[in-house]
C-alpha cells in the first residue's frame, strides 16, 4: 500500500511539474502561431536585403524594383493582371502563407450596391465574401460600396482592387470573425460607422443576427493568416484596423493611414490570455497626417515594427500593456513639436516597475525631430540576438521602401491634397473614436452565430485536473484498498 501510495504522488508530481515546463517552453495557444518568432522578423529582414540587392545589381528602374519585397515580388509583371493570383505568393511576416482565394475561381463584382445584407445580390462584393468556396474577388470598375451593415467574410477570399479605384464605407465596414487565409488589398476604406442589431448574411445558407458593431475599419477577430496590403484607410468611428480575442498570422503591410485618432488595437484586454499567442507585421506602412495614437496599441503577444515611416502623432506611436514583445527595427520617427509628446513608446497604465522587465527593443531605427524610444528589457537574449542576426535596413531607405503605401496611385494628404474623400466632412472620427475603457466592452455580443464557433483550447489547469483524476482511476483498479481511499480523496 505504501509503495503504491509513492509511486501516485511521485507520477502526480512529474505529472505538474513536466506540464508547466511544456507549456512554458512551448507557449503553443493558436492555430497558425509561429514557434519561432524570432526567425520569422529575420526572415523579414533577409527577403528586404534580398530585394535591395537585386535593385542595385540590376539597375532597375525605381518605379519598378524599389527593394520592398512585396512589391517586387509582382509589381514588375507587366502582365500582372493575367495571373493576379501570383500576388499570396508575395507575403511576408507572420501572414506568410496566407492563400486568400488562390486556387479558386476569379469573381467580378459588377454592382455597388448593399441593399439587403440578409439577401445579398448576385454581383455584389457582399455576395461575393459570404461565399463557401476560395474566390478571388475583382471589381469590373471603379465603385463607390456604401455598406448598409458591416460586411462578414469569409474564409478563403482575395478582395483585390487592382486596376479599379475601389472605395468601401458606410456601416460597419470589413469583419473578419472565425475565419482564416483571407486577403485584403488595394482598396480605400474610409467613413466607417457602428452598426448592426441586424440579421446578416455571413454564408449562402446561414443568416443570423448581429448586435452592433464599433466602426472599425477592419475588425478581425478570433481569426488566423490574415494580410491587409496596401489599402488607405481613415476616418472611421473606432479603429482603423482592430485584432482580438486571439487573432495570429497577422501582417499589415504596405497601407496608407491618416485622419484618425486610435489607429490600430491589437488584443482584447489585458487579461485575455489567448492574445499572448498573437503575432503580428506591421511593415512598409505610411502613418500619415492627423493621427494621434495606436499605431499600434499592443496587449500581450508579439508584435514586430519594421521599416514604417512615422510621420507625425500626437500622443504617442506604439503603446502597450500586458506585457508585449516590441520588436522596432529600421523605422523612421518624426516626432511632433509639442516637446510632451516626442516619446514614440507608452507603457498604459502601468508602473515602471512591472514594465521595466519587458521586451521592447528598438534597432537601426531613426529618431527626427526629438523623438524618443524608451527601451526594456534585460538585454538582448539569445532569441532577440537571432532576430538581430540581419542587419535591418537603414530608415534612410524608408522612402523607397514605402514610396507606394496605400492604394496605388492614390492621394497622399501630406502632399498638399487636403481630404481625400471630396463629399464626406468628418463622417467617421479624425481625431476622436470611442473610448472602449482600454478594451473591456461587451464584444461577445457582437459574436456572429455561425457554424465556426470555436471553443477555447482547455487551460493547463484543467488538463491537470483531468490527468490526476485519470490517474486516480487507475489506482483504485489496480489497489484493493483503492475504494475507500478514492472516498477519502473525494470527501
Amino acid at each position: 500500500m505504501l509503495l503504491n501510495t509513492c509511486i501516485l504522488l511521485e507520477c502526480l508530481f512529474f505529472l505538474i511539474f513536466s506540464s508547466s515546463a511544456t507549456i512554458s517552453a512551448l507557449n503553443l495557444t493558436l492555430p497558425h502561431q509561429h514557434p519561432d518568432p524570432d526567425a520569422v522578423a529575420q526572415d523579414v529582414q533577409r527577403r528586404v536585403n534580398v530585394s535591395l540587392s537585386r535593385r542595385q545589381a540590376l539597375a532597375i528602374n525605381a518605379q519598378c524594383q524599389t527593394g520592398n519585397p512585396i512589391d517586387d515580388c509582382w509589381h514588375c509583371d507587366p502582365n500582372w493582371a493575367a495571373n493576379r493570383q501570383r500576388l499570396a505568393d508575395c507575403s511576408v511576416g507572420f501572414a506568410q502563407g496566407t492563400l486568400g482565394g488562390k486556387g479558386g475561381q476569379i469573381y467580378v463584382v459588377t454592382d455597388s450596391s448593399d441593399k439587403d445584407p440578409a439577401n445579398p445580390t448576385p454581383g455584389t462584393l457582399r455576395h461575393a465574401v459570404i461565399q463557401t468556396e476560395p474566390l478571388w474577388i475583382t471589381f469590373a470598375s471603379n465603385m463607390l460600396i456604401k455598406l448598409k451593415h458591416e460586411l462578414i467574410i469569409n474564409s478563403y477570399k482575395t478582395i483585390d482592387g487592382r486596376g479599379a479605384n475601389v472605395e468601401i464605407t458606410g456601416n460597419g465596414c470589413l469583419t473578419l470573425q472565425y475565419v482564416s487565409h483571407v486577403i485584403i488589398h488595394n482598396v480605400h476604406i474610409h467613413h466607417c460607422k457602428p452598426s448592426g442589431n441586424t440579421m446578416i448574411a455571413s454564408s449562402p445558407t446561414h443568416v443570423g443576427y448581429r448586435g452592433k458593431s464599433d466602426g472599425d475599419g477592419i475588425s478581425i477577430f478570433g481569426s488566423q493568416k490574415i494580410w491587409v496590403d496596401h489599402c488607405s484607410l481613415s476616418y472611421c468611428t473606432d479603429g482603423l484596423i482592430d485584432a482580438i480575442m486571439g487573432s495570429t498570422g497577422i501582417t499589415i503591410s504596405n497601407n496608407y493611414f491618416s485622419h484618425h485618432n486610435e489607429v490600430m488595437l491589437l488584443g482584447h484586454n489585458d487579461k485575455y490570455a489567448l492574445d499572448m499567442g498573437m503575432q503580428v507585421t506591421i511593415a512598409f506602412n505610411h502613418f500619415g497626417v492627423a493621427l494621434v495614437q495606436r499605431m499600434p496599441r499592443c496587449r500581450r503577444g508579439y508584435i514586430h515594427v519594421v521599416n514604417n515611416d512615422f510621420t507625425s502623432w500626437e500622443m504617442y506611436a506604439i503603446g502597450g500593456s500586458a506585457n508585449p514583445t516590441i520588436n522596432s527595427q529600421g523605422n523612421r520617427y518624426a516626432a511632433p513639436p509639442d516637446d510632451n509628446a516626442k516619446e514614440v513608446t507608452k507603457r498604459v497604465e502601468t508602473d515602471e516597475s512591472e514594465w521595466a522587465g519587458w521586451n521592447w527593443r528598438t534597432e537601426g531605427d531613426v529618431m527626427v525631430n526629438g523623438a524618443f524610444f524608451v527601451p526594456s528589457g534585460v538585454g538582448l537574449s539569445t532569441q532577440y540576438a537571432k532576430a538581430s542576426s540581419v542587419e535591418p535596413k537603414s530608415a534612410a531607405l524608408i522612402d523607397q521602401l514605402t514610396m507606394n503605401a496605400g492604394v496605388f496611385g492614390g492621394p497622399r494628404d501630406d502632399e498638399g491634397e487636403g481630404n481625400s474623400y471630396p463629399g464626406f466632412s468628418g463622417g467617421g472620427s479624425g481625431s476622436g473614436g470611442t473610448n472602449r475603457n482600454n478594451g473591456d466592452g461587451d464584444f461577445f455580443g457582437m459574436i456572429f452565430g455561425s457554424g465556426e464557433s470555436r471553443l477555447p483550447p482547455p487551460s493547463p489547469s484543467t488538463s491537470i485536473f483531468l490527468s490526476l483524476l485519470i490517474i486516480l482511476i487507475l489506482y483504485t483498479i489496480t489497489n484493493h484498498d483503492a475504494p475507500l481511499s478514492l472516498q477519502l480523496l473525494l470527501l
